[in-house]
């Protein structure tokens, strides 16, 4: 079927959505822990990224790739949750159809970006484990920055596949979004054309983003563990376990919620289990991911006491 021409949906104006709950008390609540949640998360990743800057120590490829995870943080955050923390003050949650497709869009941007990223950085600790002399040169700052820029180059054409959906969809019923945010599923329950396209393109998309990134990731993994095994010092183990810890740690609660939300079947859990899996994983673990690298980092650690002490004696 071909797709509908994109003046059937110019009428939509807005949506409503019904956001997390309707009980003014727990409003409050959700308010109160989520904004505390948004600003650790803000605070903590700028923190991360000005002190990979600062510290020449940490002027490495590895801190290179999570200066820039870090800063995908933030906009997986602040896609979605500025907006949700103003819908909870107030009695009836409006988002304007242009700001639907830019929180459809960007949310898919930064998630799909984040995929790369934990993918490239997979790929980095691979190097540095496994090919320990070479890793100068397989990891040079041209390739860093090949490896970003390709990262940021596949968040765009995986984004543009879901904001091409969006731009077909036409919506004629109740705009009443069943979620806090402009979500893929629920827009398409709303939506009265033939989405069977839309679903096609976009699924074709994501799965292959998360098959190419989570390949990459598995075998990275694979020849660690091998040559991990391999190692006769006890101490050369621990410190190549200590270096793939928190990253690994990263890609588990990330792809872990993922899978739930976009490759579990749908009737296996309800809307309510969706909702609080996208907080989660839009919300929650753009605070845990600076957590999980400075307290399981020595590095930074060190970076972090250093750079104290600089401010207290200066």
């Amino acid at each position: 079927m071909a797709l509908p021409e994109s003046g059937n949906h110019t009428a939509v104006t807005e949506f409503i959505l019904l956001g997390l709950t309707d009980d003014p008390v727990l409003k409050v609540i959700l308010f109160t822990i989520i904004l505390c949640i948004y600003l650790v998360t803000v605070s903590g990743n700028l923190s991360t990224i000005l002190l990979i800057r600062v510290s020449s120590q940490l002027h490495h490829p590895m801190y290179f790739l999570l200066s820039h995870l870090a800063s995908v943080d933030i906009g997986i955050s602040s896609s979605v949750t500025p907006n949700m923390l103003v819908n909870f003050l107030v009695n009836q949650s409006t988002i304007s159809y242009i700001g639907c497709f830019i929180q459809f869009g960007s949310a898919a941007f930064f998630a799909t970006l984040e995929c790369f990223l934990l993918a490239a950085m997979a790929y980095d600790r691979f190097v540095a484990i496994c090919s320990p002399l070479l890793y100068s040169t397989k990891m040079s700052a041209q390739v860093c920055i090949k490896l970003v820029v390709g990262s940021y180059i596949g968040g765009f054409l995986d984004s543009f596949s879901f904001a091409l959906s969006f731009h077909y969809f036409v919506f004629c019923g109740p705009h009443r979004v069943n979620h806090f945010y402009c979500d893929f599923a629920p827009l398409m329950e709303l939506s009265c054309s033939d989405v069977s396209v839309s679903v096609a393109v976009t699924s074709f998309s994501a799965g292959s983003v998360i098959m190419i990134t989570a390949f990459v990731i598995v075998v990275s993994y694979t020849y660690i563990l091998i040559t991990i095994l391999k190692m006769r010092s006890t101490e050369g183990r621990q410190k190549a376990f200590s270096t793939c810890t928190s990253h690994l740690t990263a890609v588990i609660l990330f792809y872990g919620t993922t899978t739930f939300i976009y490759v579990m079947p749908k009737s296996s859990y309800s809307t309510d289990q969706n909702k609080v899996l996208s907080v989660f994983y839009m919300v929650v673990i753009p605070m845990l991911n600076p957590l999980i690298y400075s307290l399981r980092n020595n590095e930074i650690k060190d970076a972090l006491k250093r750079q104290l002490v600089k401010k207290i004696l200066s």
